[in-house]
């Protein structure tokens, strides 16, 4: 089944710097988000950078997901780290909001084949009873990129410029690429499956209209223009397509089949609930502190880092109770400090004190954390090896699409509400013209120049806008409880010798 010890040691160090990049990505791009966007202009298509780049890790996931279980994770997780570092190099050199945002899905593609192929090979290459640590060291390792990611971000943003964010990432990949090509040695015993390009076409297509839709409806175009109806009509038609190819599909993108298991249907959906509520927090936390506190990128990068501790920790404890107890019960205590965490961060204000929100985004990232490891043990839970890298893909894939949604649905509710919190405050006179826009208070250097009456109007609204944002976060992260409740009460279950002697052979 595979080689020497040592090279199982090396293999997990390659696998956990690929994660390190692909989760490390979306945090170091935002701290620098505000120095971007105060650099590069275009504040109206800031989502576009976060959401390019998740949307090509939606399409790519279930994909390489497939190509994994038919022909070895090996070859399919260093394609994805090379094409990502491709990306990552084209980033840096950006001249515009438009071309970062091409770059960036371009790195996603590649970031689609990381994260999941990484899991995956972890299960093929441990027994049950280490799997549990495992993963807890991977779900640690992304709580650990999420704290580095920030201080990183930031550091090099204030320092070095905000290009070197994406360029950092070269070194790493290009020691993942090598100690995976040298020391990952996999067995030959994959199915030969046909890849459902139909339903991958038009899964993605589906996607794309429908953000397209909700981005640019009641923004460049009336709801009720051609345009926005024309996506939303193609979001419908392309969705029912997908299903219907989904059905026949000899090898679907997606198995409908796997939901029928309750425990990966149940833990998927909950991925998918939590994902669109934490990455409302990872974008807007450091937009709030910039904004409103006032101060530069590496004081947002540090802010963020109560909550990534919090992720770390939350993330180690679920992949070490795993042994200990049902997916259900570790679940329940995550799901219950995620709802508090989201409703204590929708009471911010510009009053809020430092200590106070270090709380509350520590409580918020301790209850996420553990979805990191036990969602993704939950959701394989029930099946063979020739079926794990689509089950852990799918579940990925949900938990993508959670975020993309959020980005999306959550990035409409706050600008909406900033927008008319200035007009507001403004009284729509000239000044709201003059300093409505708030990357003009996202600099040190700006705000100096800000009248302090006209700077705190701009902070309430912006302070406001965010608080109004997570209590409508708030939805996603009960519903998560709700789908916790329903988990059936499966534990991870440590097979005889021999299960794992057969397991080995197959």
């Amino acid at each position: 089944m595979h080689t020497k010890e040592s090279n199982l040691k090396l293999v997990v160090v390659g696998l956990l710097l690929g994660i390190l990049m692909s989760a490390m990505d979306n945090t170091i791009v935002a701290s620098a988000m505000g120095t971007i966007v105060s650099d590069l202009g275009g504040l109206d298509k800031i989502v576009w950078v976060t959401s390019a780049y998740m949307v090509m890790v939606m399409a790519g996931t279930p994909i390489f997901g497939k190509l994994s279980d038919m022909y070895g994770r090996k070859r399919f997780f260093m394609f994805g780290l090379i094409v990502f570092l491709i990306g990552s190099a084209l980033c840096g050199t950006a001249t515009s909001i438009t071309q970062l945002s091409i770059y960036r899905a371009i790195q996603g593609i590649g970031g689609g084949a990381l994260m999941p192929i990484a899991f995956t090979i972890v299960f093929d290459i441990y027994p049950p009873e280490k799997r549990g640590k495992l993963t807890g060291l991977f779900g640690a390792v992304f709580g650990i990129s999420s704290v580095l990611g920030p201080l990183l971000g930031a550091y090099i943003t204030d320092y070095v410029g905000w290009q070197w964010v994406f360029y950092i990432n070269l070194p790493l990949g290009i020691i993942a690429l090598f100690l995976i090509a040298t020391s990952y040695k996999e067995s030959i015993s994959h199915a030969k499956q046909r890849i459902d390009w139909g339903g991958a076409f038009t899964l993605v297509g589906a996607i794309i209209c429908l953000m397209f839709a909700l981005e640019l409806g009641g923004n460049q175009y009336a709801w009720d223009s051609s345009v926005i109806l024309g996506l939303f009509a193609g979001f419908a038609v392309l969705l029912l397509a997908f299903i219907l190819i989904e059905r026949v599909a000899a090898e679907p993108v997606i198995s409908f089949a796997m939901f029928s298991k309750r425990l990966f249907a149940t833990s998927s959906v909950t991925a998918l609930f939590y994902g669109s509520a934490f990455i409302v927090a990872t974008i807007y936390i450091p937009i709030f502190v910039q904004g409103v506190f006032g101060g530069s990128a590496t004081n947002s990068g540090l802010i963020l880092m109560p909550m990534m501790i919090g992720t770390v920790v939350g993330s180690q404890t679920g992949g070490l109770l795993t042994t200990k107890t049902s997916f259900r019960n570790i679940m329940i205590l995550s799901a219950v400090c995620f709802v508090a965490g989201v409703y204590s961060l929708s009471t911010l204000s510009p009053d809020t004190s430092r200590l106070m929100l270090n709380l509350f985004m520590a409580l918020t990232g301790f209850g996420v954390g553990f979805s990191f490891s036990v969602l993704s043990m939950a959701a394989i839970h029930n099946f063979d090896m020739r079926q794990r890298g689509s089950a852990t893909s799918t579940s990925t894939f949900m938990r993508s699409l959670g975020m993309t949604l959020g980005i999306t649905i959550f990035g409409i509710i706050q600008r909406n509400n900033f927008t008319s919190s200035i007009s507001e405050a403004f009284g729509g006179s000239e000044q709201s013209a003059a300093f409505g826009d708030p990357r003009a208070a996202l600099t040190p250097e700006a705000r100096a120049k800000i009248p302090p009456e006209i700077l705190e109007k701009i902070s309430s609204a912006l302070s406001s806008s965010i608080a109004h944002t997570f209590m409508w976060a708030l939805i996603p992260a009960v519903l998560g409880l709700v789908f916790v409740l329903l988990m059936p009460k499966d534990r991870l279950t440590i097979p005889s010798k021999t299960a794992q002697a057969s397991e080995g052979k197959r």
